[in-house]
């Protein structure tokens, strides 16, 4: 079978089954409602809306803060689909046969990056509309600007739009890696939601942590990204961020290093 082949089929795979669809209203409303809470007291901040006597926040930045929303929380959901894409094959045995119909796996493993790429800029879309849209709308209704039209607003489009892609390519790598479903699973929303966050806010406080903790997956997005409502609300230590472009390559090195893993490691093995 043809690497065309192969990726038409892997497409077919993911686009006939429900998960992905779900997981893209979940991270819509997830987005969307996180984008809607943080819209409301930041602007209700700037403007000097709310009780008690805080100085307002400064409007500069501000809109770019609460559009990085969608990869700040939203991040989790194209590493689940890459994940899954993967994992959900091992559990059901549906490799078996793929292996059959095409005997160089690695030919299957790149048409299921082919894939990862089209469904993470599908993601980074749904994600990206809800970020925008809910926080311009409480940006707009506080009589702040918006910044929609900015040249700078869209090269950050842009690059959340590629950290989603990133995203799922480190699934695909992971799912290859750690074949059981639920442990995959597990180890990355355990990582995601906790060791990282924790880490990154624990460099505040220890001296020299911010220079590891700003090369750790998340933080590296973000600095991709080149805004993040993490890194507004969280002291983030001594250390600089990176460079935009060092966070995009930081990411794909993950992306690269867990799919070589996978594939030396676990893809080449029996499946049953």
């Amino acid at each position: 079978m043809s690497l065309t082949a192969a990726t038409r089929a892997e497409s077919t795979k993911l686009f006939s089954t429900s998960i992905w669809w779900i997981l893209a209203i979940v991270l819509f409303a997830y987005v969307a409602f996180t984008a809607a809470a943080l819209g409301f007291v930041y602007a209700a901040a700037a403007t000097g809306s709310l009780p008690g006597n805080a100085p307002p926040l400064p409007e500069e930045g501000l809109a770019a803060t609460l559009y990085s929303t969608a990869t700040t929380v939203g991040y989790v959901f194209p590493l689940l689909v890459g994940t899954l894409m993967v994992t959900a094959e091992f559990r059901h045995k549906t490799l078996t046969p793929t292996f059959l119909a095409t005997p160089r796996r690695g030919r299957v493993l790149v048409a299921k990056l082919a894939v990862g790429v089209l469904i993470g800029v599908v993601l980074g879309v749904i994600g990206i509309v809800a970020a925008v849209g809910t926080s311009a709308a409480f940006l707009a209704g506080f009589g702040l600007a918006t910044d929609i039209t900015s040249p700078a607003t869209w090269a950050m489009l842009g690059r959340m739009l590629l950290a989603y892609v990133l995203w799922t390519l480190i699934g695909v790598g992971v799912g290859a890696l750690v074949r059981n479903q639920v442990g995959a699973i597990v180890g990355v929303l355990v990582f995601t939601q906790f060791i990282e966050p924790i880490g990154r806010t624990a460099a505040a406080f220890v001296e020299g942590l911010s220079d590891v903790t700003r090369f750790l997956p998340g933080a590296a997005s973000d600095a991709l990204v080149g805004a993040s409502v993490y890194a507004a609300t969280i002291p983030q230590g001594s250390a600089d961020p990176l460079e935009w472009w060092v966070g995009g390559l930081v990411l794909l090195g993950y992306a690269i290093v867990f799919v070589v893993l996978g594939h030396l490691v676990s893809w080449r093995r029996d499946v049953s």
